[in-house]
C-alpha cells in the first residue's frame, strides 16, 4: 500500500488515468489523505516532459504526483485493457480526462466500467463537457480562462485581456472534481451504487467567477477590468507606500472611519464625495490619489503596524520567496518535506485544510515510471512469470 501512515481515506482505492494538471489535482488530496492511488502511465513516454508538467524530477511533477504508486500499461493492447479492468473491478474511484471518443473506443467509458463495478465512482474531467458542440475540442487552462470570462475582469482597464498568474481553471476543476468524488462516495454509503462525476474546465472557471457572474445573471451588469481595486468596494486594493505596496481592505462606514483616523486624514470623513460606500466607489480615483499621497510618506511596515492596531484589514504584497519566509506561513507549515530516493529531501506545497485527528501527510515522493508495477500486479493476482511476459511484450 502507498501510505506509510494510515490516513482518513485509508482503504479507498483510486485508479488515476489522468494527465496534465486538472486530473492530478483532483487525485492529489485523495492521495494526501491516505487513499491507495495507482497512477496509470503509458510505457512509451510522452513528448518532452513526463506529463506536460516538465521533467519527472522537476518541481511541478513532484508536487502533483506525490503519494502515488506508478504502473505502466499499454492501453492499446488487449492485455493492458484486461489488467486495467481487473484493477477497476475492485476500485472505489477512477479519475480520467480522455476525450469522450477515446474512452468509448477503448471501452473504458463509464457505461462499460459500471458493468464491471456497479459501486465505482467514475470521475471525468474535460475541457468543455462530455457532450455538446465543444465536447471533442481539446481544453487547456488559458482557453478556459478566456471563454469563462476571467481574462476580461483581470488586469488594468484598457490594457487588454490578462490571464491569471496561476492555472485557475485547471486547479478549480480538480478541486470541484474532488468534491464531487467525496459527495458520490458519501451517497454510495446509502445507495450502495456508484455514479458518474463529470467536471469541465469551462464550467469550473465560470463557477469561479462567483459574484461577477451573479452580477450579470441577476442585474445584467457586465464587469470589466478593475486592476488592483475591488470591483464593488473602496478603498479596497493595492496602495503605494514609500517603499512598495500594501493591500488595504476597508469596506463599510465603520472601517472607513478607522482607516481615516489611522492615516490621520479625518478631514476626508467630512468630504461629501466620500460620505458613504456608493460615493466612495463613484469617486474612487480621487480617493485613491488622496490616500496614496499620505501612504507614500511612510514605509509599508509602518503602515501595516498602524492599520493592524486600528483594526483595518491590511497586509504586505509578497513575492513568492517572501511568502514562504513569513512567520505565519512558517507556523501553519504548508511547505512540507518529503524524501525522494534520487533527489533527497524536497519541499512541496501541502494541503491548506487541517483535520485535527486525521491530517493530510506527504508520505512518499512522486514515483518513478512503473516503479510499483511488480508490487501492484502481484496484489491483483498476477504471478512473476506472467508479469515478466507482460514486460517482454510491452504491456507494462
Amino acid at each position: 500500500m502507498n501510505s506509510l501512515i494510515k490516513g482518513a481515506l485509508d482503504g479507498l482505492t483510486v485508479i488515476d488515468l489522468s494527465r496534465v494538471r486538472a486530473g492530478p489535482s483532483a487525485v492529489r488530496p485523495l492521495a494526501d489523505w491516505g487513499a491507495n492511488v495507482i497512477k496509470i502511465e503509458t510505457p512509451l513516454g510522452y513528448a518532452k516532459g513526463e506529463d506536460f508538467g516538465g521533467s519527472r524530477h522537476g518541481s511541478d511533477f513532484q508536487n502533483l504526483q506525490r503519494n502515488k504508486r506508478s504502473l505502466t500499461l499499454n492501453l492499446k493492447s488487449s492485455d493492458g485493457i484486461d489488467i486495467l479492468k481487473r484493477l477497476i473491478k475492485d476500485a472505489d474511484v477512477v479519475v480520467e480526462n480522455f476525450r469522450p471518443d477515446v474512452k468509448t473506443k477503448l471501452a473504458i467509458d463509464y457505461v462499460s466500467m459500471e458493468k464491471i463495478n456497479p459501486r465505482l465512482i467514475y470521475a471525468s474531467i474535460s475541457g468543455f463537457g462530455q457532450s455538446g458542440p465543444y465536447s471533442s475540442l481539446p481544453g487547456f487552462d488559458q482557453i478556459a480562462q478566456g471563454m469563462g470570462g476571467l481574462m476580461s475582469v483581470t488586469g488594468i482597464q484598457g490594457q487588454g485581456p490578462v490571464r491569471a498568474g496561476i492555472p485557475v481553471a485547471d486547479l478549480s476543476a480538480g478541486l470541484y472534481c474532488a468534491l464531487g468524488i467525496m459527495i458520490a462516495l458519501f451517497e454510495r454509503q446509502k445507495s450502495g451504487k456508484g455514479q458518474w462525476v463529470s467536471v469541465s474546465l469551462l464550467e469550473a472557471q465560470i463557477a469561479m467567477l462567483d459574484f461577477q457572474a451573479a452580477r450579470y445573471l441577476m442585474e445584467k451588469e457586465v464587469a470589466g477590468q478593475a486592476g488592483n481595486d475591488h470591483p464593488t468596494m473602496t478603498p479596497m486594493g493595492a496602495f503605494k507606500t514609500a517603499d512598495g505596496y500594501i493591500n488595504i481592505a476597508s469596506a463599510g462606514d465603520a472601517m472607513w472611519k478607522r482607516l481615516c483616523k489611522a492615516l490621520n486624514v479625518e478631514k476626508l470623513m467630512k468630504d461629501s464625495d466620500f460620505k458613504d460606500d456608493n460615493s466612495r466607489v463613484k469617486n474612487r480615483d480621487k480617493l485613491n490619489k488622496l490616500l496614496t499621497k499620505t501612504l507614500t510618506k511612510e514605509n509599508s511596515e509602518v503602515w501595516i503596524k498602524k492599520l493592524n492596531i486600528a483594526g483595518v484589514p491590511c497586509g504586505p504584497i509578497y513575492s513568492i520567496d517572501q511568502v514562504f519566509s513569513d512567520p505565519q506561513v512558517k507556523y501553519v507549515g504548508i511547505a512540507q518535506t518529503v524524501n525522494h530516493k534520487k533527489l533527497g529531501n524536497i519541499n512541496l506545497v501541502g494541503q491548506p485544510v487541517t483535520l485535527s485527528r486525521t491530517p493530510s501527510r506527504l508520505n512518499t515522493a512522486a514515483p518513478e515510471k512503473g516503479e510499483h508495477a511488480d508490487e501492484i500486479l502481484k496484489e491483483y493476482g498476477y504471478d512473476s512469470e506472467t508479469i515478466a511476459k507482460f514486460k517482454k511484450e510491452g504491456t507494462v
